[in-house]
């Protein structure tokens, strides 16, 4: 009989390595508006998932759709600052 065991080095092993490097957290710190911007509009849809959207449900989807869009062009013309070029 073949016991199933679990290897308990490769599950809980994290070495250095392979920890995000401080330019990927950075990366990922100048993003979060859009991430932000984004559940925002992912939770407003969720709400009218399972009914029809009433006015105030769709002026929070749209305001939530213009936000992302903002976030968006603000990371984009942030980065195109970063880097000298133009967008």
């Amino acid at each position: 009989m073949d016991h199933i065991v679990t290897v308990q080095e490769a599950v809980t092993a994290f070495e250095p390595w392979m920890e995000p490097t401080d330019a990927e957290l950075d990366a990922i710190d100048a993003e979060m508006p859009v991430i932000r911007a984004e559940m925002e509009l992912l939770d407003a849809q969720i709400v009218v998932i399972d009914r029809t959207p009433c006015e105030l449900d769709e002026r929070r989807i749209r305001r939530a759709r213009r936000r992302v869009l903002a976030a968006h062009r603000d990371h984009v013309n942030g980065l195109s600052g970063q880097t000298g070029g133009a967008a």
